[in-house]
């Protein structure tokens, strides 16, 4: 009975202070909503900016894409002539082409009475091609000289994408629509099976985008009559009466992102369960803890002989800790101090890098200097000696009285002094840049300035020139550096084709003067092109030396050069073998050269 006396207002007030505990669980809750709310809710966040993202990098990935193939000359051509079939026929594959290597629905051109000449679908049973899309909203959109953005259900395809329709033509005149429609069922498959539901709706309100199927096509609001007038004239959904959608807000928690470029708003909808779940949980952890903390302090009463032995042995393991915890910040010290040298011997080692790349550079800079250095010493050099030659000469005739003979010899110098002042001239034509506008030419002395800087290559390769040029000087329309710099990369490639070759080797200069223009042709008895690089010779960085010896950027300078020139470079094989080349080029009228524009500067 003393027993069972003592234990009683123990258990008692353990009983009580559960009571007074048990109202702090109200609150609990209210934390836990707000906490896990706010914690959704960011969450969902960042999965609308990916989603948000998402979306926007597949469309603005095909939005450039319209205006970019209208310049296509396959596709211009077919506006120009819609009824010829070889045209058509380049136009529908070139689309195929590119559709395949972008990833685009189907792309098609239109004319302007909006029926469509060319679709990438063109052999496919679904074919666009003859049909008519004028009453779509993006085709009149396109015809007022705008690229033009639309959303909607194919007609004949019968799959949602978004159409991009883009004018071609110049201003004011619109000769055909080019347009790309882009598949949006893979987007909408990325957004997964979760519990929550993204939902896309456009300007109408209609969702056209979800992670539901039961969703889709259905308004969100109630339609206006304007917004159900264009529905039916536009055609976008499946139905022209889209059914309400009817969520219960209560049982959401919903967050949207506008989209400026498409007027469509992009909203992820999380059901409050995954709120409530977490909270319930909470209070569970809650009761449970209080529990604990009641059962915990039944244990500290029923244990209250053994607090001064425990206190002793905590304050016994601190020491310890705080022992333990000063050798392990040595240590730290000592392991930073060890990662501060590292770090200083590391930036070291950086700087001496980068001053043996500035060296480097700066070698390679010598280098170049080294090899211009003694290109001009070597084409200066007999000149220089010839002019030695001849003074020291004239000095001794004039000891002689042989006036007349000293004359020649001061006559020979001018001559040299000339044929030095042309070779430093070639070399500095060659080395400025030219930005003027096309000028009159004359075609002979710009491929003997290109022949004079590449002689001493050619005959150390013992390279045969035959030279088949009128005596009557040919004139373009061209620039002086353009036509030199042109001319010296087509004879140093013809040069470094003959390079793999025993000899004989020749080099063929031809050049008339036609109705059309100027031709120049220039052929070798090398290799000739392969059919990869007959097909592949115009590209940038397309070579088939090693890189030791060039880019690939010769031809490519070259095809463009002749391009801004208002000229053609043709790339063939001679039918004997060896490469071909023809360069086409505007006639000029015949007269004396002005002075260049390029020279103003020399």
């Amino acid at each position: 009975m003393i027993a069972v006396t003592h234990r009683r207002p123990r258990w008692r007030s353990l009983i009580l202070l559960a009571l007074l505990l048990a109202p702090l669980l109200w609150p609990l809750q209210q934390l836990a909503e707000r906490y896990y709310s706010a914690q959704l809710a960011e969450q969902n966040r960042q999965t609308l900016d990916l989603y948000v993202a998402n979306l926007l990098g597949t469309l603005r990935r095909f939005e450039v894409l319209p205006t970019i193939l209208g310049d296509l000359p396959a596709l211009r051509s077919l506006l120009a002539e819609p009824g010829d079939p070889e045209r058509i026929d380049a136009a529908n594959r070139l689309l195929a082409r590119v559709r395949q290597e972008t990833g685009a629905d189907v792309m098609y051109l239109m004319s302007p009475s909006g029926r469509s000449l060319a679709s990438s679908n063109w052999d496919q049973i679904d074919s666009f091609v003859g049909r008519d899309f004028a009453f779509r909203p993006y085709f009149r959109g396109a015809m007022t000289g705008k690229l033009t953005g639309f959303f909607g259900l194919g007609t004949t395809s019968g799959k949602r994408g978004y159409y991009y329709a883009a004018p071609i033509g110049g201003p004011g005149q619109v000769l055909g629509i080019l347009v790309v429609k882009v598949d949006l069922d893979d987007a909408e498959t990325l957004w997964g099976n979760t519990p929550e539901q993204v939902v896309v709706t456009d300007g109408n309100g209609v969702v056209i985008l979800t992670s539901r199927a039961d969703w889709r096509f259905r308004a969100s609001r109630p339609l206006s009559a304007e917004e159900r007038q264009r529905i039916a004239a536009d055609q976008p959904y499946p139905t022209i009466d889209p059914a309400p959608l009817g969520l219960d807000e209560k049982a959401w928690l919903m967050q949207s992102r506008d989209l400026k470029e498409t007027g469509w708003n992009v909203s992820i909808l999380a059901p409050r369960a995954l709120v409530d779940r977490p909270v319930r949980t909470a209070l569970a952890v809650g009761g449970a803890g209080l529990l604990a903390l009641l059962l915990l302090l039944g244990l500290l009463l029923q244990r209250r002989r053994h607090y001064l032995e425990r206190i002793a042995l905590d304050a016994q393991a601190r020491r310890e800790l705080e022992i333990r915890v000063q050798e392990r910040t040595r240590d730290l010290e000592t392991l930073n101090s060890r990662l501060k040298e590292e770090v200083l011997e590391r930036e070291q080692a950086q700087q001496e890098l980068i001053r043996a790349q500035d060296e480097l550079v700066q070698a390679g800079k010598l280098s170049a200097l080294g090899t211009m250095s003694a290109s001009i010493s070597h084409e200066l050099n007999q000149p220089l000696a010839a002019i030695r030659s001849y003074a020291e000469n004239g000095e001794v005739l004039l000891d002689h009285e042989r006036i007349d003979d000293a004359r020649g010899n001061l006559r020979l110098i001018g001559e040299l002094t000339g044929r030095m002042s042309s070779i430093i001239a070639h070399l500095r034509a060659f080395a400025r840049r030219d930005h003027h506008a096309p000028e009159r030419v004359a075609l002979q002395p710009a491929l003997d300035d290109a022949l004079a800087l590449l002689a001493k290559r050619r005959r150390a390769m013992e390279v045969e020139l035959v030279r088949d040029l009128p005596e009557a000087t040919l004139w373009v329309q061209a620039g002086e550096t353009r036509l030199r710099q042109v001319l010296s990369n087509l004879l140093a490639n013809a040069l470094d084709a003959l390079s793999e070759k025993a000899p004989p080797r020749r080099i063929w200069l031809s050049a008339s003067q036609g109705e059309d223009g100027v031709v120049l042709t220039l052929r070798d008895n090398g290799p000739g092109f392969s059919a990869e690089a007959l097909a592949r010779a115009r590209e940038p960085f397309f070579t088939t030396k090693t890189s030791a010896q060039g880019l690939g950027l010769g031809l490519a300078i070259c095809d463009t050069l002749m391009r801004a020139l208002g000229g053609e470079l043709l790339l063939d094989n001679h039918p004997e073998g060896g490469a071909l080349l023809t360069l086409r080029l505007r006639s000029a009228e015949p007269g004396a050269a002005l002075l260049s524009p390029e020279d103003t500067f020399a």
